[in-house]
């Protein structure tokens, strides 16, 4: 049945719903799942709150009152009592890296590590198990979150030197938890070619000792050194064995958002492969998140093949492939941020553009011709006025063009001039809260207090401009629960109690909107998920404790209770 058409049968629904509650028409169709008792959050205007709620084949079909709602249960019709429990609209993931969650899963989790040392120790202990010649992977180091500073470090990043004795015969390639750097051991750099005489890829840096030797660490796209040797034996699997791994890692990443109450992920950038594995998988009924998939291509391969790959709700409403992404800078942690002035702890430094000019200009051309939204990773001042620029540029040579919705992610520092920018040309931040608690301890040191007072995840100050906030967490970034980061802006407090700047906190029913409608927003999706209203998707969670008044300490301790993606239980607690 054509999706408008269903559609237009629930809204009959609704309305005989009306009629019965006046005592008149006919008899109610059984509904597939009811859920009574209920302390129901909708997030509709209409109807903001609601005891009881029922859904036909993966759609809503009526919220209300108990008594109104227990007609739709039939002899076949799956009853769930909430108890009282909080009912939402299923978390919305609006950045996050689907299928490195997957991966990340597989090799060293290193986002516990609280020293150099310990992870050189994980990664000896690794190695003795290890074949040898294989690679030993992990990500999640953070040297910011050490302890303390590893002995002979540069900028605060170690040498190689501990790494390439702990595994000598095998090589490392540990990537940063922002993804943005990346540290190598000797047999690594071998494999990749990488000497002193090595120079610096554009967009990307080899970080050098005083002597002019490569200490193991590169940032951005110095990064793809060391990458294309890991490719090169990876190229060695078969087909079979290449997809046998992206299947598993598919299921470990559907499975974890799940478990977290996440019903839909915007995965931020993958080739036109994972999308045909994305497709096939969800044909066959394998996914139960949907995903809302970003195109991470050439503007060549864009132009020659972008267009045939666009589609929306597909596989049953499970797979939509319609924007592009790209990366105007780096990242904070690794000082790869694009600036306006030098960083406060590193003079000699504005961080990195990591994008060619000629490159983003022909692929927002391609976007804009093709109905193709676009997202830019932009976390410095200087890549967000950037982007704001050339989205600028490509609107005014296309007035034709409208509610193109393009994205800037991240946002994280924004110079008071561009942040009015947002709201006047319709951009929408996708941004994540729990970045900013995380990132808060060492934002200080590289920006100054004037900078990051002005413009360092200015959430209120962007929302008065008109802009939309859609959040995430920007797995495997972070973790992929969503409760942290509700909770993160909310309070904006740290793990040591300080508040960042709390004057730019949200509220409860803002933030609550930013991980579910906004995220629907930010996809186009506003009129089929996002809310809880009769005609929209059964994208619904439940969690032990009611998350919109209880104490701030208690909303981390929530746990999701029940995941329900087109009226279908997919998990339970």
């Amino acid at each position: 049945m054509p999706f408008p058409t269903r559609r237009l049968l629930v809204l009959m629904a609704a309305t005989t719903l009306t009629a019965l509650s006046t005592g008149c028409g006919p008899s109610i169709e059984p509904a597939d799942l009811v859920l009574l008792h209920g302390n129901i959050v909708t997030l509709d205007p209409a109807r903001p709150k609601a005891e009881a709620l029922a859904a036909r084949g993966d759609t809503i079909v009526a919220v209300g009152k108990d008594d109104e709602i227990r007609k739709f249960a039939g002899p076949n019709t799956r009853v769930i009592d909430l108890e009282g429990k909080l009912a939402i609209p299923g978390f919305i993931e609006a950045h996050a890296h689907f299928l490195s969650l997957g991966q990340s899963k597989r090799i060293l989790d290193l986002h516990t590590a609280k020293s150099w040392d310990e992870i050189v120790a994980r990664v000896e202990a690794a190695a003795r198990t290890a074949p040898e010649g294989a690679w030993i992977l992990g990500r999640g180091w953070h040297q910011e979150k050490w302890d303390r500073v590893p002995a002979g470090a540069v900028e605060g990043f170690p040498t190689h030197e501990l790494l390439s004795k702990a595994a000598p015969n095998n090589p490392v390639f540990l990537t940063h938890a922002s993804g943005h750097a990346t540290i190598a051991n000797a047999k690594a750099m071998a494999l990749a070619g990488v000497t002193r005489k090595t120079q610096s890829p554009p967009g990307g840096e080899i970080l050098k000792d005083r002597a002019g030797n490569p200490i193991g660490v590169f940032r951005e796209r110095a990064s793809g050194l060391i990458g294309r040797a890991l490719s090169a034996d990876r190229s060695k699997r078969t087909p079979e064995q290449v997809e046998t791994d992206a299947v598993r890692e598919v299921e470990m990443a559907d499975r974890e958002y799940i478990s977290k109450g996440v019903v839909s992920v915007h995965d931020a950038g993958v080739g036109f492969e994972t999308v045909s594995l994305y497709r096939k998988l969800a044909e066959q009924d394998k996914l139960n998140v949907r995903l809302y998939v970003m195109l991470s291509e050439s503007a060549a391969r864009l132009a020659a093949e972008g267009a045939k790959y666009r589609m929306i709700d597909a596989a049953n409403s499970h797979l939509t492939v319609r924007t592009i992404k790209r990366l105007m800078d780096g990242a904070l942690g690794s000082r790869g941020a694009w600036l306006l002035e030098p960083y406060a702890d590193l003079p000699t430094s504005t961080g990195l553009n990591t994008v060619a000019p000629d490159e983003m200009k022909a692929t927002l051309q391609f976007a804009i011709e093709n109905d193709f939204q676009v997202e830019t990773h932009a976390i410095g001042d200087r890549a967000n006025r950037e982007t704001l620029n050339v989205y600028e540029e490509t609107f005014k040579a296309h007035p034709d063009k409208k509610d193109v919705r393009w994205r800037i992610t991240h946002a994280q520092h924004i110079n008071a001039a561009d942040i009015p920018r947002f709201g006047a040309l319709g951009v929408i931040a996708t941004m994540q809260g729990i970045h900013c608690t995380s990132d808060a301890p060492y934002v200080l040191a590289r920006l100054g207090p004037q900078r990051a007072e002005e413009g360092a995840y200015v959430w209120q100050k962007l929302m008065k401009t008109g802009a939309v906030i859609a959040n995430g967490t920007d797995a495997p970034v972070e973790a992929t629960d969503p409760l942290p980061g509700y909770y993160a802006l909310v309070t904006r407090k740290q793990k040591n109690g300080q508040v960042f700047y709390g004057d730019q906190k949200m509220t409860r029913e803002e933030a609550l909107k930013a991980y579910t409608f906004n995220g629907a927003y930010a996809a186009f999706e506003e009129k089929t998920r996002g809310s809880l209203t009769p005609g929209k998707l059964a994208d619904i969670i439940v969690l032990s404790a009611d998350i919109t008044k209880i104490p701030e300490e208690e909303i981390q301790k929530a746990e999701v209770l029940y995941t329900i993606v087109g009226g279908k239980v997919a998990y339970k607690k």
